[in-house]
């Protein structure tokens, strides 16, 4: 997996972003919902991937936001030139909301595209497509660099910082005292790669059920079960409501539902819900992982992986009152260390580890190196 960490901008930078889409339509309107954002700069478009790649040396975009289905050269073709050409440059790709548009945006993942966007309907007005995009894209965008302001704020006295998490190190938190009788894992943007890179390493004997909330929407999800069943020992499914939570499952949450987990008669089961969305998502990693704890107590053992934002931090919090155990993955091999990062800067990761370590980890915890 290729990692670029986030980039500094220095003061005035702007963010140079390169639309590439076939569509006249397309390219005018994100342009204009692109350029309302005084930190970006839309330095250019191009009708195709051949096209886009003959301007990307004039033009040095940051990011590129990537249609899929174009003439002469597709968005796949020229993903996979711009990681071999260009690996620091951002990848942001124009997604439909279908079966097939859903399936190649999951082959864009896997191949090193940074992010995705659901194309606007057609239906839609032309202000609500400029909010919608831009409500959507810009946070895509710019969650990939670090800005001058936030980097020269005062600092905060050593008192006040939280105690960091050093790689190898465990903090002073509440040890695990119980064997683990869960994994649960929560991840957003880089997930897919991530996911496919560690869960196939997990064996067929793994001794525990494995709950996992990954931020995308309907269809995404179950089509990200199937590609991950294909490569695991483990048998990979969107989770259903009612569904036992049972060993050698790994469950995903459905896109639009929150996942937690409840007793019945004796058995742990699913509960999926459509309350309100949390850290802007739904499904939520919070949800599940606060669930396990009032459920499980400290015979938990979480996993956070590269993403955006802090969900899961709520989560955690919850599973370390009760003394269970959480790893997450270091900033070096996260697209974005912000949940994970959000978990390890507050003092309550145990361990932060390289994503290649984590599953040799997981199988020491459980008994299973």
């Amino acid at each position: 997996m290729t990692v670029v960490n986030r980039r500094l901008l220095q003061p005035g930078e702007r963010i140079r972003v390169m639309v590439v889409d076939d569509s006249v339509v397309i390219r005018r309107l994100v342009t204009q919902a692109l350029e309302l954002d005084p930190t970006i700069d839309v330095v250019g478009t191009a009708s195709n991937g051949a096209i886009g790649l003959q301007r990307m040396p004039k033009l040095k975009p940051d990011v590129i936001t990537l249609d899929i289905e174009m003439p002469d050269m597709n968005g796949l073709e020229m993903l996979r030139r711009v990681r071999r050409e260009y690996p620091r440059v951002r990848v942001i790709m124009f997604s439909t909301l279908t079966e097939r548009g859903a399936a190649i945006t999951l082959e864009a993942l896997t191949l090193g595209a940074d992010e995705y966007v659901a194309k606007v309907s057609n239906e839609a007005s032309l202000d609500r497509s400029l909010a919608r995009l831009r409500e959507e894209m810009i946070p895509k965008i710019k969650q990939f660099f670090v800005f001058p302001a936030a980097s020269v704020s005062a600092p905060r006295s050593p008192a006040s910082l939280p105690a960091p998490a050093v790689r190898g190190a465990t903090p002073a938190v509440q040890p695990m005292k119980l064997r683990p009788k869960v994994l649960v894992i929560g991840v957003s943007t880089g997930g897919p790669t991530a996911l496919g890179e560690m869960l196939p390493s997990l064996p067929a004997s793994f001794p525990l059920p494995i709950l996992l909330v990954q931020h995308m929407p309907p269809l995404f999800t179950r089509l990200l079960a199937e590609r991950l069943n294909a490569s695991c020992p483990l048998k990979v499914e969107e989770a259903q409501h009612g569904q036992p939570v049972e060993v050698g499952k790994i469950l995903i949450a459905p896109g639009d539902f929150h996942m937690k987990v409840a007793s019945n008669s004796g058995t742990v089961r699913v509960c999926l819900d459509q309350s309100p969305q949390q850290n802007s998502c739904r499904p939520a990693v919070d949800p599940l992982f606060a669930s396990a704890a009032e459920l499980y107590g400290g015979a938990v053992l979480a996993v956070v992986l590269t993403g955006m934002g802090q969900d899961g931090l709520r989560g955690v919090e919850a599973l370390k009152a009760r003394g269970s155990r959480v790893l997450v993955q270091d900033e070096a091999s996260s697209v974005i260390w912000g949940m994970p990062g959000a978990v390890a800067n507050a003092g309550l990761a145990d361990r932060v580890l390289p994503l290649d370590e984590i599953v040799p980890e997981i199988l020491s915890i459980t008994g299973r190196n």
